[in-house]
C-alpha cells in the first residue's frame, strides 16, 4: 500500500482531484455496458446463435447477476484493504474483458464475457463511492458523488452513439469494444500512480458510538439500512429497463435506424440525469444545513418526478413525447442517484460503507437482471408497453413513502453539518 496522501496546504483540492481521477473510470464503466444495448441489432446479426429477445435478455441479465453477487464481496475487500488497489485492478480487468468481448463469436461466449465483465466491474462502484465519501465530509458529499456520477452519464451518452459505429463499415461493433478495452487498460497505469488512500483520521467518526454488532450483523440488523436497500432497488428495475431496452423500444415503435434510436434513447435522458445529479447534489448539501433529512427529501423529489415520466414513456404516441418523458425521468434519476451513498453515510459507519453499498448493488442489480429478462419475455408475449411502465410508476410511488421512513443517525449526520 502506498503512503497516505501527504498533508498539504489544501486537502480539499486533493479531495476534488480524487473525484476528477475517477470520473473517466466511471465513464468507461458505463460506456462498456451501454454499447451493448445500442449495438444490439449488429451483434445479433453477427452472432446468429442469439435466437430471440429472451436470449438477449439473458445476455443482459448474466452481467447483472454476476455483478450483483460479487458486489458485497467487492465492497468488503474495499473496506478491509486498499480502496486504491481495488479500483485500479477492477478497471484493468474489466477493460481486458471489454477487449475480449469484441472477439466473441457465439451466444455462449458472449454470455461468458458479460459474466466476467460483471465480476470485474462489481469491485469498482462500492470502492469508488466509499473513497469519495472518505475524502468529502458532509458539506460537499452529495456534490462530489454527483460529479462522479456525471462520468456515468457521459459514458452512457457516448454509448448511445455506438450504434453509428456499429453501422459503419470502417469500424463496427467489434472495433468499438476492442478500442474501449485498450483505453481502460492504458488509463489504469496513471490512475494507480496518482490515486491515494486517505489517512485513517480522515474517515474517523469519533462522535459515533461503537456498533453493537460488527460486519453483516450490524448492517442486516439496521432497520434504516434495510429500508435504503429496498428504496435503492425498486426504482432501479425501471432504470435498467430504460437503459438496456429503450434503444430497441424506440427503434421498433417509431421505425428508427439503429444509430438514431440509440441516440434518442440515451442522449436526452443522460444529459438530464447529469443535470439532475449536479442540481440534486447542490440542493441536498444546502438542505442539510437546515435538517439532517435534506438528502432524503431531495431524493424523494427525484422519485416523484419518476411518476409522470414513466407514464408518458409508456403511453408515448410520438418520438417527441417519448423523449420528453425520458428527460423528466433523467432529472429524477439524477436527484436519486447522487444521494444514495450520502444517505448510506448517515446510517452506516465508515468502515462498513463499501460493504453496505455492495449489498445494495446485490439486491438492486439482481432484480434489474430479472427485470431485463422479464421485460424481454413480456415483449415476446406482446404485453402492452403502457401496462409495463404503469407498474414501474407504481413502484416509484411506493418508493417515495419508503425513503421518507429512513431516520438518519444523529451522530453520523453531525459530519454533514
Amino acid at each position: 500500500m502506498p503512503p497516505p496522501v501527504p498533508a498539504g496546504p489544501s486537502p480539499a483540492r486533493y479531495a476534488w482531484f480524487v473525484v476528477a481521477l475517477l470520473v473517466p473510470v466511471a465513464l468507461l464503466n458505463y460506456l462498456d455496458r451501454q454499447m451493448l444495448a445500442t449495438m444490439k441489432a449488429s451483434m445479433v446479426g453477427d452472432i446468429p446463435s442469439i435466437a430471440n429477445k429472451a436470449d438477449w435478455g439473458l445476455i443482459l441479465g448474466y452481467f447483472k447477476w454476476t455483478y450483483a453477487i460479487l458486489s458485497p464481496f467487492g465492497g468488503y475487500i474495499a473496506d478491509r484493504f486498499s480502496r486504491r488497489w481495488v479500483i485500479t485492478l477492477s478497471l484493468f480487468t474489466w477493460s481486458a474483458v471489454t477487449w475480449w468481448t469484441g472477439h466473441a463469436q457465439t451466444f455462449h461466449e458472449l454470455m461468458a464475457a458479460r459474466a466476467l465483465m460483471g465480476l470485474s466491474e462489481a469491485f469498482y462502484i462500492p470502492a469508488a463511492l466509499a473513497l469519495i465519501t472518505d475524502y468529502h465530509a458532509g458539506p460537499t458529499r452529495s456534490r462530489a458523488v454527483g460529479f462522479h456520477q456525471s462520468g456515468i452519464y457521459l459514458g452512457q451518452i457516448l454509448g448511445g452513439f455506438a450504434g453509428y459505429l456499429a453501422d459503419s463499415p470502417e469500424h463496427g461493433w467489434r472495433w468499438a469494444f476492442s478500442t474501449c478495452g485498450m483505453l481502460g487498460v492504458i488509463y489504469a497505469l496513471p490512475l494507480m500512480a496518482a490515486l491515494r488512500d486517505p489517512r485513517p483520521a480522515a474517515v474517523a467518526v469519533s462522535a459515533a458510538p461503537p456498533p453493537a454488532r460488527s460486519g453483516l450483523g450490524s448492517l442486516l440488523g439496521n432497520r434504516n439500512f434495510l429500508l435504503l436497500v429496498l428504496y435503492f432497488t425498486l426504482p432501479a428495475i425501471a432504470g435498467w429497463v430504460v437503459r438496456d431496452w429503450m434503444p430497441e423500444i424506440l427503434r421498433e415503435k417509431f421505425s428508427l435506424g439503429q444509430g438514431k434510436a440509440g441516440v434518442s434513447a440515451i442522449l436526452f435522458v443522460q444529459l438530464a440525469s447529469l443535470a439532475g445529479a449536479l442540481i440534486g447534489g447542490f440542493l441536498a448539501d444546502r438542505w442539510m444545513r437546515r435538517t439532517n433529512r435534506g438528502r432524503i427529501f431531495t431524493s424523494a423529489i427525484g422519485m416523484v418526478l419518476f411518476l409522470p415520466a414513466l407514464f408518458s414513456v409508456g403511453h408515448a404516441g410520438t418520438l417527441t413525447m417519448a423523449i420528453m418523458g425520458l428527460i423528466v425521468f433523467g432529472l429524477g434519476w439524477g436527484f436519486f442517484d447522487c444521494n444514495n451513498m450520502p444517505i448510506l453515510c448517515q446510517i452506516v459507519r465508515p468502515e462498513w460503507r463499501a460493504t453496505g453499498y455492495g449489498i445494495m448493488n446485490l439486491v438492486s442489480i439482481s432484480c434489474g437482471g430479472f427485470g431485463d429478462w422479464g421485460f424481454g419475455a413480456l415483449r415476446d408475449a406482446h404485453v402492452p408497453l403502457d401496462l409495463i411502465f404503469g407498474v414501474f410508476a407504481g413502484l416509484a410511488l411506493l418508493s417515495v413513502f419508503i425513503v421518507l421512513l429512513i431516520k438518519p443517525s444523529k451522530e453520523l449526520s453531525q459530519v454533514d453539518n
